[in-house]
């Protein structure tokens, strides 16, 4: 198991377990570094951080997720922040509005599921996100219990996929802009599973340009092969490596909790004392 873990999503986004559950399942696992990264939102933070107060040398990292269009593809870029940038009323604003985005995107794919003859029920969905913001997986879960699909995944592939029947758009900015945006408000910014872009060497270095700290290259069920390659990549582009599990707790085919990751120690300690210099590495000791 690995002590760092910087891609994790808990209920104040698209996760089935709170932050206080995602934080002790962490510890359990033996990370000691553990950053939430939940879409568009930071509101799990307060709560993870009071449960990560109890155990002695694990140190929590505020991040965010952001979603960001390119043409035909999307690309995921994390954020990651000192407690004290979080109250910045700009930011929260910013995330605010990419929160309402998916609540309408959310709806209008509802609309287009009852139009192709898979009815669910919007009601059920906002009791499946409960207090988090509405996104995909819950639209997908509720079609898992409506019987019109197995698995979440296949909700995705047949439905509610980028090429699917029932996908909607919603307002994102750019990878360009989501760079620029973190670097604005002091956050490193780190491609998320660059291996999902197709384009990903192509806009790699644009992005590169405008401040990208890094990428990850030990994400979850990564063969060494690819980890080989996109570690190879990030030295070409002179950006840092990193690693996350990316945890939703959907029970998903390939799902790794917190940790079940190859990030290794010397990997994670680079990009803490180069870009989170206020983390104690020790933690990592």
């Amino acid at each position: 198991m690995a002590h760092a873990d910087f891609h994790n999503h808990s209920t104040a986004s698209d996760g089935k377990l709170t932050p206080t559950q995602m934080v002790d399942l962490a510890a359990a696992n033996g990370v000691r570094i553990f950053a939430l990264t939940d879409h568009d939102s930071t509101e799990g933070i307060t709560e993870a951080r009071q449960a990560a107060s109890k155990y002695p040398g694990f140190v929590l990292v505020p991040g965010v997720e952001l979603s960001t269009d390119i043409e035909g593809d999307e690309v995921h870029v994390l954020g990651y922040f000192t407690f004290e940038q979080l109250e910045n009323q700009e930011l929260q604003a910013a995330l605010a509005k990419f929160r309402a985005g998916r609540f309408e995107r959310g709806k209008a794919m509802v609309e287009k599921l009852i139009a192709i003859g898979k009815p669910i029920s919007w009601e059920r969905v906002l009791e499946i996100a409960g207090e988090a913001s509405v996104g995909r997986p819950h639209v997908a879960q509720a079609l898992v219990e409506a019987g019109h699909v197995a698995t979440i995944p296949e909700a995705f592939d047949l439905y509610i996929g980028r090429n699917g029947p029932a996908y909607a758009e919603r307002e994102k900015m750019t990878p360009l802009e989501a760079v620029q945006t973190l670097r604005r408000y002091g956050a490193p910014a780190v491609m998320a599973h660059p291996s999902f872009t197709k384009s990903a060497e192509v806009i790699l270095p644009d992005l590169v340009q405008a401040g990208l700290a890094g990428m990850e290259v030990y994400y979850k069920n990564y063969d060494d092969e690819t980890v080989g390659n996109l570690a190879a990549m990030a030295q070409r582009l002179g950006i840092l490596p990193l690693g996350g599990s990316d945890y939703h707790a959907l029970n998903n085919p390939g799902e790794r909790e917190p940790g079940d990751i190859p990030l290794p120690d010397r990997v994670a300690r680079d990009f803490l004392e180069k870009e989170l210099p206020w983390v104690p590495t020790s933690a990592l000791s």
